[in-house]
C-alpha cells in the first residue's frame, strides 16, 4: 500500500509538472510571436487525454487571465481603440452566450458535441495557420487595391465589425481559438488604415472579455478543470514574460511558418 501511494503521488506530481511545462512553452511562444495561445494549448490538452469540452473551457479562462496583462500594457501605450472593441463585443458576447446555450442543449458530455468540437477545432486551426503566414500579404493587398474593405464608409465598417464579432464569438466559444490570429486579420481588412499596433492592442482588449465570458459559461456547466488551470498559469505567466523579452532572438519569418506548420498538422489530425 505504501509503495502504491508513493507511486500515485509521483504520477500526480509528474502530470502537474507536464501541465506547468506546457503552459511555460505556450506562454513563451505567445510572448515571442503574439499568436498560438489557444491554437496550441487546446490541442496539447487533447493530447493529454483531457475531454474536448474541458480542454476548451479551461483554455478559455487560461487565455482571459494571461492576456489581461496585455490590456494594461497596450492601454498605457495608447494602442487600444475602445470604439472598435465595443463594436466587436456587441457581436461576440451575445454570440458566445447563445452558442453556450446551444451546446448545453445538445449535451456537453455527448459524443456528438465532443466530435463537433474536434472537427471545428481542426478547421479553425488550419484556417488560423493560413492567416498567420499570409497576414502581411492580406494587409498589403487591402491597402493597395480598391477592394470593398477600402471603399466602406464608417457605418459599413461598424456593421462589418459587429459581424466579425459574431463570427469570433461562435468560433472562440466552440474551439477556444481564433480570437488572436483570426480577429487581428479581420481587423486588418476592415480597418486597413489603422496602425498595426492599434489593431493588435484592440483585438487583445476584445479577446479578454470574450474568453472570460465564454470561459465562465463553460465553468458554470462544470467544464473547467481548476487544478489544471492553476498548473497551466504557473508555467505560462513566467513564459510570457520571458518570451516577450526575447522577441528579437528568433526572426519572426522563421517562427511564424514553423508555428503555422504545427497548426496544420494538428488540425489535419483532428
Amino acid at each position: 500500500f505504501a509503495v502504491r501511494h508513493l507511486w500515485l503521488t509521483y504520477i500526480g506530481l509528474h502530470i502537474e509538472l507536464i501541465y506547468a511545462l506546457s503552459g511555460l512553452a505556450v506562454g513563451f511562444i505567445v510572448g515571442m510571436t503574439g499568436v498560438g495561445g489557444g491554437s496550441l494549448m487546446t490541442p496539447i490538452l487533447l493530447f493529454f487525454g483531457i475531454p474536448p469540452t474541458t480542454a476548451v473551457g479551461t483554455d478559455l479562462l487560461y487565455a482571459a487571465i494571461t492576456k489581461s496583462g496585455g490590456v494594461f500594457v497596450h492601454q498605457r501605450k495608447g494602442n487600444i481603440n475602445w470604439r472598435i472593441t465595443m463594436l466587436l463585443a456587441a457581436g461576440s458576447l451575445p454570440a458566445a452566450v447563445i452558442t453556450l446555450l446551444a451546446m448545453h442543449q445538445l449535451g456537453f458530455e455527448s459524443e456528438h458535441v465532443n466530435s463537433t468540437i474536434k472537427i471545428s477545432l481542426g478547421v479553425v486551426l488550419v484556417f488560423t495557420a493560413l492567416t498567420i503566414v499570409s497576414k502581411q500579404k492580406l494587409l498589403q493587398w487591402s491597402r493597395n487595391h480598391n477592394a470593398i474593405f477600402t471603399r466602406m464608409g464608417n457605418a459599413e465598417r461598424e456593421k462589418a465589425t459587429v459581424v466579425t464579432g459574431i463570427i469570433l464569438g461562435v468560433a472562440v466559444t466552440i474551439t477556444s481559438i481564433g480570437a488572436g490570429a483570426l480577429g487581428t486579420v479581420a481587423l486588418f481588412l476592415v480597418y486597413p488604415i489603422l496602425p498595426v499596433a492599434r489593431l493588435v492592442g484592440t483585438e487583445i482588449a476584445h479577446a479578454v472579455p470574450l474568453t472570460l465570458i465564454a470561459g465562465l459559461g463553460h465553468a458554470g456547466l462544470g467544464n473547467v478543470n481548476w487544478d489544471l488551470l492553476i498548473n497551466l498559469l504557473i508555467g505560462s505567466l513566467p513564459g510570457i514574460y520571458i518570451g516577450s523579452h526575447l522577441t528579437a532572438a528568433v526572426p519572426e519569418k522563421i517562427l511564424r511558418p514553423v508555428l503555422a506548420s504545427i497548426m496544420v498538422l494538428v488540425g489535419a489530425k483532428l
